[in-house]
């Protein structure tokens, strides 16, 4: 097995950068596209065998250097007893947002080895196909909160932020149940299989440094140390969106690599932070509608300042977009291993 990705985890040597994308299965992917015309997105995630075929399918078509799980964060919420669905244009909704005390009260802690069965056996899958490692993921508890409470996605979040200012005890009972959830549920995708997690905090970056520290950061603080309790070898990465604003407080969280957005150049962002993590980023998407020369130069530019890190996985600093060329794709992941290679 291709071992690189997990070793830069772990901040050994390496012989060249390893690189993989959020979201690199998807809409971007012809093979994708001909799957999902058959099927809609929920049953695609909740059918192993075909979101095995999408996992891999990126693999094959872009050489990257680790497969990441094809799922969806929401579906543990789902399994907590909200009506989930999703939408083209408007992307998930749940019609039964969490609002009020009873609204927690009614949620579940599903077991996920019984509610999540198909995510568990997705992995299984993978494991025998696979010649890269595997990751899993997760929706970290602040960012599953706001879809909760606001009923989908948000452009000032202030449902969520109101539940934390006006009724704390409501906010710290969800996020208790939510912790829970997401702890049980990235546990048994390690002994499922996964070889490293990925905690998505896609939404902490609209809190302030101090709202972060209070109401965010203790519960992934609590989901890494209980993984870290039953599996101490597996990497454990956590991304941020806009982190910039919060790099002081995520020194806290406990991961071995911090993901990093394109909003901060890597060599500030692995100063603030310290030596004692790897680092993964930080592309911006929409590099990659640049000419290839371009492109290469922004990636000369990352890995240099990736330099002075404990370790460095290439990683954009979000998911790939739907409309980005698959040559362009291939032609970063490519750089990313000519450009760092030290051999």
């Amino acid at each position: 097995m291709n071992d690189t990705f997990l070793k830069a985890c772990r901040g050994e040597s390496v012989p060249y950068t390893p690189v993989w994308l959020m979201r690199q299965a998807g809409r971007y992917l012809r093979q994708y596209q001909k799957i999902r015309k058959k099927v809609d997105f929920l049953t695609l995630c909740k059918t192993p065998e075909l979101a095995a075929e999408v996992t891999i399918q990126p693999i094959e078509a872009l050489g990257v250097d680790a497969a990441i799980l094809f799922s969806d964060i929401l579906i543990p919420v789902e399994a907590m007893g909200m009506a989930l669905r999703f939408y083209e244009k408007r992307g998930p909704v749940f019609k039964n947002p969490v609002r009020r005390r009873q609204d927690v009260e009614r949620l579940l802690i599903p077991e996920p080895e019984e509610a999540l069965s198909f995510v568990m056996d997705t992995i299984r899958l993978l494991r025998r196909e696979l010649k890269v490692p595997l990751i899993g993921f997760s929706g970290a508890p602040f960012t599953l909160a706001t879809y909760m409470i606001e009923g989908g996605t948000s452009k000032n979040f202030l449902l969520t932020k109101r539940m934390i200012f006006e009724s704390p005890e409501v906010y710290r009972s969800l996020m208790e149940k939510i912790t829970e959830t997401v702890t049980r549920y990235l546990k048994a995708q390690i002994s499922a299989g996964a070889q490293a997690v990925q905690l998505f905090d896609t939404w902490a970056g609209v809190l302030s440094p101090h709202d972060y520290r209070e109401y965010a950061l203790p519960y992934v603080k609590s989901v890494i140390g209980a993984i870290k309790s039953i599996a101490s070898g597996v990497p454990v990465i956590y991304f941020v969106g806009q982190c910039a604003g919060l790099l002081e407080e995520i020194r806290g969280c406990g991961a071995d690599v911090i993901g990093v957005d394109w909003r901060i150049n890597l060599d500030d962002a692995i100063k603030r932070l310290g030596r004692r993590f790897a680092v993964q980023g930080n592309l911006d998407p929409c590099a990659l509608f640049l000419p290839p020369a371009e492109i290469e130069g922004r990636i000369r530019d990352i890995l240099r300042r990736a330099s002075s890190s404990r370790g460095h996985i290439f990683n954009l600093g979000h998911g790939v977009l739907p409309e980005t060329p698959v040559e362009n794709v291939v032609a970063m992941v490519e750089m990313v291993h000519r450009l760092s290679s030290r051999t």
